[in-house]
């Protein structure tokens, strides 16, 4: 496995620009990462760091690198240097359930597929940090690879069978098993490996005259040459009204950090029943769906949208594994914010998160330790759109998990 080649941090503009993986060590290996340009992603580390990094940006003596060919190689590597040499600032944000992993099964025609979990009878491919990156890797390399997500193909063509990226209702499975061993190899590194084997494969096939499945596995390694040249799977570039809209949040809460993790949260029930509580994340001003999450209301039972909101959070802040945010913006007014404030100081990892609170008649912002609420009318339209966007996608989030919950109920009657 490739090694890092280390450099002082006072050297920064000595990283490449290339996509890769880079790491932070003291006298051990503080975090690892991946980028699309290493450079940049490392300055943005120190520039504008987020509560994770504030626990360790001090301590970094050294950064290390490795370039790759692409993004997806660099999603890969990265996986595979965490599970090698465990990160201290990596394992302490991630628990089992919160990394991802490709699942491949070892059934006659394997499935592949993203998890959390262990999958009895199953290689488990991983973890990956991003589970949107994954998932866009996937796609790309199903176009090489086709390869079954569920267990029962339909007789007739599927919706992915049509896209060429199925192999069928009735596929040749040594063919089949080839793909899948080619993609396991991809996923643990061996991209040189795949190609090598390719390559020897289009060679037999041109050497026994069989030009149509040489002409096939040709088209096989230029598909895959392109995808790793082209495909995009980082995270879409910070907006740029995010660093006007950081500046005004700041002011409005009196922080003094930089802000970086926003979550927003809502309640969805119908007298009581049906109970659901939000959680969405959003990350210096984009959506984090890897992040999301949502609870069923377990204590409260009748319509008290306060209580549901105290139990939500307070089942959320036993979670100190999910990164806890600069500041949290609750659906509600007044009511709802003294909550959200009293729950939050009862646990001191979160007593310093900065709490508002926008009520829906007129759009009043409620800020925790200040009497009167602001007009988001007369807010800045960066920040009210990000704050508007925040409630929207978190009322969204809970009416989701609401309905599907209501309609589990009515198929159980």
């Amino acid at each position: 496995m490739e090694k890092f080649n280390f450099i002082k941090k006072q050297e920064l503009n000595r990283l490449p620009k290339s996509s890769g993986v880079y790491a932070f060590k003291n006298n051990q290996l503080l975090y690892i990462g991946k980028a699309a340009d290493i450079r940049k992603r490392v300055k943005n580390h120190f520039q504008q760091p987020s509560r994770q990094d504030n626990l360790f940006i001090n301590k970094i003596e050294n950064i290390g690198c490795i370039e790759t060919g692409s993004e997806i190689e660099a999603l890969i590597l990265e996986a595979n240097l965490i599970k090698k040499y465990q990160p201290k600032f990596n394992i302490l944000w991630k628990d089992d359930k919160n990394y991802f992993y490709t699942a491949i099964t070892k059934e006659k025609c394997p499935r592949v597929f993203i998890t959390h979990q262990p999958i009895e009878n199953s290689t488990l491919i991983g973890p990956f940090v991003e589970g949107n990156a994954l998932k866009r890797t996937l796609r790309v390399l199903r176009k090489v690879f086709p390869f079954y997500s569920s267990s029962r193909h339909p007789d007739k063509p599927c919706p992915w069978c049509h896209l060429g990226l199925c192999p069928g209702a009735n596929p040749d499975l040594k063919e089949y098993k080839k793909n899948i061993k080619n993609l396991t190899d991809f996923f643990r590194g061996k991209k040189n490996s795949v190609l090598k084997n390719l390559e020897k494969e289009m060679k037999d096939a041109a050497r026994d005259q069989n030009f149509e499945k040489a002409s096939e596995i040709r088209d096989k390694i230029f598909s895959l040459n392109k995808i790793l040249a082209h495909a995009r799977i980082s995270r879409p570039e910070i907006p740029k009204e995010w660093t006007t809209a950081q500046s005004i949040l700041a002011k409005i809460i009196g922080a003094k950090k930089m802000i970086s993790r926003i979550e927003a949260y809502d309640i969805s029930n119908i007298q009581g029943q049906q109970a659901t509580g939000s959680m969405v994340v959003f990350s210096k001003g984009m959506p984090d769906k890897n992040s999301y999450r949502r609870f069923k209301i377990k204590s409260v039972f009748q319509p008290d949208d306060v209580a549901m909101m105290k139990e939500t959070l307070k089942r959320r802040f036993n979670h100190p594994e999910w990164q806890y945010p600069d500041v949290i913006l609750i659906d509600g007014g007044k009511g709802q914010l003294n909550a959200a404030a009293e729950t939050k100081s009862q646990n001191q990892q979160t007593a310093d998160i900065s709490v508002l609170a926008l009520a829906k008649k007129e759009n009043k912002l409620y800020v925790e330790g200040k009497e009167s609420p602001i007009l988001l009318k007369k807010l800045p339209k960066e920040i009210s759109n990000l704050i508007l966007h925040l409630r929207d996608e978190a009322h969204r989030f809970a009416r989701a998990y609401h309905h599907k919950l209501r309609k589990i109920d009515l198929l159980a009657k």
